[in-house]
């Protein structure tokens, strides 16, 4: 069912719905899906957005946009839910939620292929073989508790190319951090014993598994194994000094997330507070782009947070959800297992919900304080630059090369609200002399141009580019061969002492560049932007140098091809690990025998 194209009667098309559940999409006037809603009631819900009821300014805005509405009508509630979650995945429509950070959240991994088996950090949306203990709220705290369980349980942390190959101990079991089973120092059931341990800890067995160091200890000290004792005792040292460090405590199996949104249509933020195990493992902050309902917005969150993540026992929330029923159905059917969503109320849960709405406040008023610094230097950049309105969306350009050789050119986005990351683009530059950059901004920005006159990237309001004149004159030439006219240009050089403060502004068409004070808010944003550029684009150049090198110094093996290559460096964990190993090393590699082994191991070591 839809409205009219050309002319929308949203009076007659919502007298035509019916009363009964389904999901509405809102289209523009080029036909771009700008909202996606579900509803119980479709006539009642798509009604109450054209009646004469006051609507937020981002709804009336949303609206003045509609040129078209269809429905879906489905058989209830929770297949609305999540059809409408599919849906916002699938277009991810500008006015609904959508979550600007799409990483999923970092685990812990434990490998189970392996004899000695290390922690390691893991983060993806595939579940890899061995066992996950997470989520953590980010990869700080991760970090952290690994590095705890290091120092206490002496687990390795190396890659297991890296651990294939050793010959002697490394650097972390000389400052006492690994037990170094690379050299055999440790037996296997020893290392076993003190994994055990650190999964024992990761599962919330802290107190049993005190109770059994300290029984360990006391038979060694019995059995006269001093050294052994001592190394128990400082096990439990750590562990005292490890479980200190827990937040919040609850029994020990319960896992709740606690989501708190706080807010307006249009600015909301939501805190989600994770507890694992009992223990309270901090907040994450989001900030949702949506116009709806505090309500609609929380159940709208949910769906598409827990279809990314893995969705705990229990989740505490601070709303009234209208299609609380519904909302929980759907939950259950995307985990899989039973799933319990309340109300937070008394206790240790309305005390989580308090944490987690001081903390989406405090993200709001955080939020809001950046915003207008950032506001106020973008109306300056308009102004400067004559702009109609201040820069919603700003390119910078940068390039990256070690001697001409690996050339790169990056572009990151930044929004008002920072760093846009899915937008990025890396450009390799080819066919130039080495070291030309204004070759390569000419080339670069050509490239670019063409794909944003061909419709497949947005125009930017602003284009920056990381240098001064000839750089920027460059960039001119390369939109002009793309025929890509109309776009704000401004160059950003380092003043004479390449030192933060000394920069200077450079503007088509004016010979003398500008300078901005080194306190000036204006400078400071234009110095992330750079910087970041700067950033990306040496990162994408060191890896194509590396595969370059890595490429470059096997193929002038006589005999050596393509199929060969990679398998060298997938069984030695990179081009490192081929240069350590020995002949008999380099035989057990799949189709590798003896004699190319000897020609391969001479061509890297000359003269040995």
């Amino acid at each position: 069912m839809s409205g009219s194209a050309t002319a929308f009667d949203a009076q007659r098309f919502v007298a035509s719905l019916p009363f009964r559940p389904g999901v509405y999409r809102m289209y523009d006037a080029s036909s771009e899906l700008i909202y996606v809603g579900k509803a119980a009631r479709l006539r009642d819900r798509v009604g109450s957005y054209f009646s004469s009821r006051p609507q937020s300014a981002k709804v009336a805005a949303m609206l003045k946009r509609v040129t078209r509405v269809e429905v879906t009508v489905v058989g209830s509630e929770t297949d609305a839910l999540l059809l409408e979650c599919n849906l916002i995945k699938a277009h991810r429509p500008r006015y609904n939620v959508i979550l600007r950070d799409d990483k999923s959240f970092p685990y812990l991994l434990c490998p189970t292929d392996h004899d000695f088996p290390r922690l390691q950090f893991w983060r993806g949306l595939r579940r890899p073989a061995g066992k996950l203990f997470g989520p953590f709220p980010n990869a700080l705290v991760v970090k952290q508790v690994l590095h705890q369980l290091q120092k206490v349980f002496l687990i390795r942390n190396c890659r297991d190319g890296f651990f294939a190959h050793r010959t002697r101990p490394c650097l972390q079991h000389q400052i006492g951090r690994c037990s170094a089973p690379c050299v055999n120092l440790i037996s296997k059931d020893a290392y076993r014993k003190d994994l055990d341990g650190a999964l024992r800890v990761l599962e919330g067995g802290s107190a049993d598994l005190r109770a059994e160091l300290e029984t360990r200890m006391g038979e060694a000290s019995a059995a006269l194994q001093f050294e052994a004792a001592a190394r128990l005792r400082d096990q439990l040292a750590g562990l005292a000094e490890l479980q200190n460090q827990q937040i919040a405590n609850a029994p020990r199996t319960r896992d709740v997330d606690v989501v708190a949104l706080q807010g307006e249509p249009g600015q909301y933020a939501v805190s989600l507070l994770t507890v694992r195990e009992g223990a309270s493992l901090g907040t994450t902050n989001f900030f949702p782009t949506a116009v709806g309902e505090p309500a609609d917005t929380l159940a709208e969150f949910l769906l598409q947070h827990y279809a990314r993540q893995a969705v705990p026992a229990e989740i505490v929330i601070g709303e009234d959800l209208p299609d609380h029923a519904a909302l929980a159905e759907a939950l259950v059917a995307v985990a899989g297992h039973p799933v319990q969503l309340r109300r937070g109320g008394r206790g240790l849960p309305g005390r989580w919900l308090e944490l987690a709405e001081d903390n989406a406040r405090e993200a709001l008023r955080m939020r809001a304080n950046r915003r207008d610094a950032v506001a106020l230097s973008l109306q300056w950049l308009a102004d400067t630059l004559k702009l109609p309105a201040a820069p919603e969306r700003i390119e910078c350009f940068d390039i990256s090369h070690t001697g001409g050789e690996g050339t790169v050119a990056g572009c990151v986005v930044f929004g008002p609200d920072g760093p846009i990351k899915r937008a990025y683009r890396r450009y390799n530059i080819e066919g130039l002399a080495p070291g030309d950059d204004y070759a390569a901004i000419e080339q670069a920005l050509a490239r670019h141009g063409a794909r944003i006159v061909a419709g497949d990237l947005p125009r930017p309001d602003l284009l920056l580019i990381d240098g001064g004149a000839g750089q920027l004159q460059a960039a001119q030439r390369g939109l002009a061969r793309a025929q890509c006219t109309g776009l704000a240009l401004l160059g950003i050089s380092k003043g004479a002492d390449r030192r933060p403060g000394q920069e200077r502004l450079h503007l088509p068409g004016e010979s003398i560049a500008r300078t901005v004070p080194a306190d000036s808010p204006v400078l400071h944003l234009l110095q992330r932007i750079r910087d970041e550029a700067h950033r990306f684009a040496i990162t994408g150049h060191r890896r194509r140098r590396a595969r370059r090198f890595q490429e470059s110094i096997l193929e002038t093996v006589p005999g050596l091809g393509p199929a060969r290559r990679r398998a060298l460096l997938v069984h030695f964990g990179g081009l490192p690990g081929v240069l350590r190993a020995g002949i008999a090393d380099l035989e057990q590699v799949e189709g590798v025998g003896t004699a190319l082994a000897r020609t391969l191991y001479d061509h890297l070591h000359p003269g040995a």
